[in-house]
Parts: C-alpha cells; sequence; structure tokens
C-alpha cells in the first residue's frame, strides 16, 4: 500500500512540474501591454510586423521573442550595463523571472546578481503579480514559434 501511495504521489509531484509556473491570460496581458508597456516598448517580427505597440518606439527595446531570450542582447539597443552582466552570467528570460523582473526591476538585478549596487533602466514597475503574469503570457506568444522551428530544423 505504502509503495502504491508514493508512485502516485511521485507521479502528482511530476504533473506539477508539467504545469507552467506562470498562469497568465494572454488576452489580459495584450490589454495591459498597450497600457503599462507600449509606450516604451513594441513587438515587432522579425519580418518588420508591428504585432503591439506603435512602429517607433526608442525606450525600451523590441519585446518579439523575449521569453527564451538572453537578457540584454537585442541589437542596437543601449541595456544597462546590470541588465547586461545578468545576461552575460546566463540569464535568459523565462516566464518565471520576467514576473518579479516586472514588478520590481532594481531589486530583481540586485538579487540576481547579488549586488545591492544593481541599476536597472527601466523604471516602471507593474502595480500587482497577477497583471505581470498576464502581460507574460502575451510576450509568450509572440517569437515561441520561430524558437521552436529553429530548434526542429537543427535537429533534422
Amino acid at each position: 500500500m505504502k509503495a502504491k501511495f508514493n508512485i502516485a504521489a511521485s507521479a502528482a509531484a511530476l504533473s506539477l512540474l508539467a504545469l507552467p509556473a506562470v498562469a497568465g491570460d494572454p488576452d489580459a496581458g495584450e490589454s495591459a501591454f498597450a497600457s503599462q508597456c507600449a509606450n516604451c516598448h513594441n513587438v515587432v517580427s522579425d519580418d518588420g510586423d508591428v504585432l503591439a505597440g506603435r512602429q517607433q518606439v526608442r525606450t525600451g527595446p523590441n519585446l518579439y521573442g523575449i521569453v527564451g531570450r538572453q537578457a540584454g542582447v537585442v541589437d542596437g539597443f543601449r541595456y544597462g550595463n546590470s541588465l547586461v552582466e545578468a545576461g552575460e552570467e546566463g540569464l535568459v528570460w523565462s516566464e518565471e523571472d520576467m514576473v518579479p523582473y516586472l514588478l520590481d526591476p532594481v531589486s530583481f538585478l540586485r538579487e540576481t546578481l547579488d549586488d545591492r549596487r544593481a541599476r536597472s533602466q527601466m523604471s516602471f514597475r507593474v502595480r500587482d503579480e497577477g497583471t505581470a503574469q498576464d502581460i507574460v503570457a502575451f510576450l509568450a506568444q509572440f517569437g515561441a514559434t520561430d524558437a521552436e522551428e529553429e530548434a526542429e530544423e537543427g535537429g533534422s
């Protein structure tokens, strides 16, 4: 009986690992992006199609393909030193990292780099975790297909 329970408990634990850690609503995220992020950021595909935000945005980097990308590497954008350092030390934007970054960029970088002097050029903060999850769910839609296709081509 105890062995059956352990197997069932192990299976339940493994099924939890398969669930996405961020359960945001992409539709709500689209609205939140438009009202909170689009003044500084846009989402423009590799083909130049504006998928969210405006064509000309100069404050923040293009967020196309942000989930799964190393932090601080969009060509043509001048990032702050702390974000570049975090990327060089291995920070790849995951849904789990983006939520705390959106809630408090400075604290996130200070904790990630273990440097109380770390700074962020992004001064805006999303006010609540649910909204941050929604924004991340919205952004996670863009570029994932391209990354999957590249992985499939490389694996063939």
